[in-house]
Parts: structure tokens; sequence; C-alpha cells
């Protein structure tokens, strides 16, 4: 009889992506509208500073993503290039080597020889990408899927304090958005309120 079982690994790479892009326009948007309305600067102005911040971040932080992502995947492919070259090369060293790896994690030489062998006739690559390599369908990286979550985090988090007339929203996220975004205002704010001083 199966069970069923809720995991949320697979989605570790657009979580955390739009968890940084949340963060990021609830932070950088408010810090961006208090610093313009600190200057002095007309209710109109103020919103607009808003919306052209939020359209620049959403965009910038889906091109940083996926940048970024698009590093990693290009990495991931050329580990993928160069085990399968050892493959090739040296198949016996190879399938000794993932032995190795299943004694590392408790079973016995002769069980992980045969769990090796087995594997490796199956699928020699995906047995030493998945368990040599660390890299799984769940955790491989995905750039386009990245940047559209980082965007529309970004978005979001960018509406919470624009949907409250420029201010900073009470009660966003937990402590630590709390504490760096206030800082993240607190000095964007002194420094609108100095130039609107001098002009």
């Amino acid at each position: 009889m199966r069970h069923g079982e809720l995991h949320r690994s697979d989605r570790i790479g657009w979580l955390r992506a739009a968890v940084l892009g949340a963060n990021d326009g609830i932070v950088s948007t408010a810090s961006l509208v208090l610093g313009v309305a600190a200057g002095g600067a007309a209710p109109a102005a103020v919103m607009m500073a808003g919306l052209a911040g939020t359209v620049a971040g959403a965009m910038s932080m889906a091109a940083g993503e996926y940048v970024s992502v698009s590093s990693q995947s290009d990495t991931e492919k050329s580990d993928q290039r160069r085990e399968q070259q050892e493959l090739l090369a040296q198949p016996a060293a190879e399938q000794q080597e993932l032995a190795a790896i299943y004694v590392a994690r408790g079973l016995d030489r002769d069980l992980a020889a045969r769990v090796a062998e087995q594997l490796m006739a199956k699928d020699a690559l995906g047995a030493h990408v998945r368990d040599e390599l660390g890299i799984s369908h769940a955790t491989r990286a995905r750039p386009v899927q990245a940047a559209f979550a980082s965007a529309a985090a970004f978005t979001a988090g960018a509406v919470v304090p624009l949907g409250v007339a420029g201010l900073a929203p009470a009660a966003a996220g937990a402590s630590r958005v709390g504490f760096w975004g206030a800082l993240a205002m607190a000095l964007t704010y002194g420094v609108g309120a100095l130039f609107g001083a001098v002009a």
C-alpha cells in the first residue's frame, strides 16, 4: 500500500528566487518612495517614482536571476559532459568510485558494488550525476523559471508600499525583512531629506 508524501524540495529553485524578489521589492520600493517623499516631491511624483522603480526593479531582478542561475546551469552541464567522458574512458574506475560513495553512505562493500553495477548498467551517467555530482531533477538549475519567479515576486512585494501611499508596510514579512527594510528606508529618507533641504 502506497502512502502519500508531500515534499517541497523540488520547488526550492523558484521559491528562493521568489523570496529574494519579494524582499527586494518591499525594501527597495519603499525606500525609494520614502526617499523621494522626504525630498519634498509632490504625491504624483512620489507615485511615479515608485512605479518606475517597480518596473526597473522587476526587470533587474529577472535579468540578474536569469544570469546567475544560467551560470549554475552551465556549470552543471559542463560537469555532466566531463563525467560522460570519464565514463567512456574509465568505466571500471567510475564504477568503483560510485560503489565507494554507497559505502560511505552505509552499504557494505559487496552490496555497494552490486548496486553500482546495476545502476550503471541501466543509466551510468544518471547514476553519477545524481550520486556523485549531487544534481537531481528537483535541484537542477532552471534560469527561466527563476527569472519569472523573481520578477513576479519583486512586483508583488513592490505593490505593498505603493498600496499604502508610499509608507512602509507595518506588518510585511518577518523581523529580518523589517530590520533591513527599516535600515534601508531610514538611510534613503535621510538622503532625500538632505537633498530636499539643500534644494
